[in-house]
C-alpha cells in the first residue's frame, strides 16, 4: 500500500520516520517521506493515489482539520503520533484537550502513543477508544541497544569531552511576538477558551528569565574550567544566530545545530536542560541528565522531563554536579541505576524490549489496508510536479527580492522546518538500517526533490 509520512522537523523526526519507511518498504509497501506542502500538492493534483497519511500531530487547528477532511474525501486514511507533547507535559489531561478534539478524533483512524498518554486519551475520548494504540515511539526505538550502531559520530564533535546543553526556549524563535499571537489566533487557538489569550504572555515572561539564567550559567561554567567544552544545541525551531550573540566571546562553547540530537547525546558526558524532551532520549540512552531549574515555571508546566537525573536549582550546585560527572565519567549503565531514570521513564513511556514500536505501528497500518490504498502511483509525474513547484518557489523568491513591496507571485505555504535533504546522506542511513536489522530485500532510495524521499521495494 501507499504510505505518506509527514516530516515536519528533520533533525527531530527524520531518522525515526526513515526507520518506519525501511521496515514498511521491506514488507512490500511504497513510502513517501516529505513536507506537508509537497504531499498536499501531490494529492491536490491527483498525482498521488490514496494511502495511509501519517502526521505528526492532531492539533485541532482550522487548517489541519480542513486538510484532513480533504484527504478523507479522496479516500485516504489518517493516522498520527504526537511528536511533541504527550511525553513531556505534566498535565496529560491538558495535553489531551489542547492537542486533540472530538472533531480531529472523528477524522483519524489510529492514534499511536508513547505510553501513559494513550490511557489519558481513552479517558477523554471514550467514543474513540478503539482508535488508540499504545505502541511506544519509533524515536525511542533509536535509543534501544538493537540500533546502537546506527548513529555515527558528529563531524564537528569537539576534541575535548563536552557537556551538551539542549535549548528549549520558545522565546528565541517567535519573531516578533505579535506575529506568534497572530498565527495562533488564526489557527483557532483562542477559540477553545478566550482566557488562553493571556497565557502566551505569562509563559514568555518566564521563558526570558530562564533563558537569561541559562546564558549566565553557561558563561560561568565555561569560565571555571579548561578541561571540557560546552556544546549548545539550539532547539529545532531555533536559529543559531541568537545564541551566537548571547554567548559572543565565551571560550570553549560550540553552537552546533547540525546532525540529529542522538549522536550528541551518546557522546556527551552529561546533558544539561530544562523541560526538554531530549532528557527522555538521554535517559533511554543512559547519558547522565542535569535538570537546571533556577526559575520556577508557573505557567509553562512541562516538568516531566525534569524528573530525570539531578534536579538543580542554583548555579553553585550546578557547578559541583557538572564537575563531579566530568571527573567520575560515570558509565551510562551505572547512571541509570543511580538516578533511577529508567524507573521514572517507565511510568510514562512504553518500551517493549522484544519488538520495535515501528513494527507495531506498521501492523496497525496493515490492518487498515484495503484495495483502495494500494493503487499504484506515477512517480515520474510526481517527480516533475515537484520540479515545477520548486521552480515556482525560486521565481517567487527572486521577484520578492527584486520587488520587496509587491506581493509574491506564488502563495507559497511550504514549511521551512524541513531543510533541504541530501540523497547520499539519506540513502546511507537507509543502508545502515537495512544492515543492522538484517533486511535482505532490495530497496530503492531516491530523492524526488530536496524535501521528498521515496523508499520502496525493487
Amino acid at each position: 500500500m501507499n504510505i505518506y509520512l509527514h516530516v515536519e522537523v528533520a533533525i527531530r523526526e527524520l531518522d525515526s520516520k526513515l526507520l518506519l519507511a525501511v521496515l514498511a518498504a521491506s514488507k512490500g509497501h511504497q513510502v513517501i517521506l516529505s513536507s506537508m506542502g509537497e504531499i498536499k500538492n501531490g494529492i491536490k493534483t491527483g498525482v498521488l493515489s490514496p494511502g495511509i497519511f501519517h502526521t505528526k500531530s492532531l492539533t485541532p487547528s482550522r487548517a489541519k482539520i480542513d486538510t484532513h477532511q480533504k484527504l478523507l474525501d479522496k479516500g485516504f486514511v489518517v493516522t498520527s503520533i504526537d511528536e511533541e507533547g504527550g511525553f513531556i507535559n505534566d498535565n496529560l489531561n491538558e495535553f489531551a484537550k489542547t492537542r486533540f478534539s472530538e472533531k480531529s478524533m472523528h477524522q483519524v483512524s489510529a492514534v499511536f502513543g508513547w505510553g501513559k498518554d494513550i490511557e489519558i486519551l481513552k479517558d477523554n475520548y471514550p467514543k474513540n477508544s478503539s482508535k488508540f494504540y499504545k505502541t511506544g515511539s519509533p524515536r525511542i526505538d533509536l535509543n534501544k541497544p538493537l540500533l546502537k550502531d546506527y548513529w555515527l559520530k558528529p563531524k564537528k564533535m569537539p576534541n575535548k569531552p563536552f557537556l551538551l546543553v539542549a535549548s528549549n526556549f520558545s522565546c528565541t524563535y517567535h519573531k516578533p511576538f505579535c506575529e506568534y499571537i497572530r498565527r495562533i489566533r488564526t489557527a483557532g487557538y483562542f477559540d477553545r477558551d478566550p482566557e488562553l489569550f493571556k497565557l502566551p504572555f505569562q509563559r514568555m515572561s518566564e521563558e526570558y528569565l530562564l533563558l537569561y539564567a541559562f546564558i549566565d550559567a553557561i558563561k560561568k561554567l565555561a569560565h571555571n574550567n579548561n578541561d571540557y567544552d560546552i556544546v549548545l544545541r539550539p532547539h529545532p525551531r531555533e536559529a543559531p544566530e541568537p545564541w551566537k550573540i548571547y554567548l559572543e566571546g565565551v571560550r570553549n562553547v560550540h553552537i552546533i545545530k547540525e546532525d540529529a540530537i542522538m549522536p550528541w547525546i551518546k557522546n556527551a558526558f552529561a546533558l544539561l536542560h530544562n523541560s526538554c524532551s531530549t532528557a527522555v532520549e538521554a535517559a533511554v540512552a543512559g547519558t547522565p541528565v542535569i535538570s537546571y531549574a533556577p526559575i520556577k515555571r508557573q505557567y509553562l508546566q512541562k516538568d516531566f522531563a525534569n524528573k530525570f537525573g539531578s534536579y538543580i536549582e542554583n548555579y553553585e550546585d550546578l557547578l559541583e554536579n557538572t564537575n563531579l560527572l566530568f571527573k567520575n565519567n560515570q558509565s551510562k549503565d551505572n547512571n541509570l541505576k543511580v538516578d533511577k531514570s529508567y524507573e521514572t521513564l517507565s511510568q510514562r513511556i512504553f518500551i517493549d524490549k522484544d519488538e520495535l514500536s515501528a513494527d507495531k505501528i506498521i501492523k496497525v497500518w496493515e490492518s487498515l489496508d484495503d484495495k483502495n490504498l494500494s493503487k499504484s502511483n506515477n512517480w515520474t509525474k510526481f517527480y516533475w510536479l515537484l520540479k515545477i513547484l520548486n521552480l515556482k518557489r525560486v521565481l517567487s523568491k527572486i521577484v520578492t527580492k527584486l520587488f520587496p513591496n509587491k506581493s509574491k507571485i506564488i502563495n507559497d505555504n511550504e514549511n521551512e522546518k524541513l531543510l533541504p535533504l541530501d540523497e547520499s546522506d539519506v540513502c546511507a542511513r537507509v543502508s545502515r538500517f537495512q544492515h543492522i536489522l538484517g533486511i535482505e530485500k532490495k530497496l530503492e532510495c531516491k530523492l524526488l526533490s530536496n524535501k521528498t524521499i521515496l523508499i520502496r521495494p525493487y
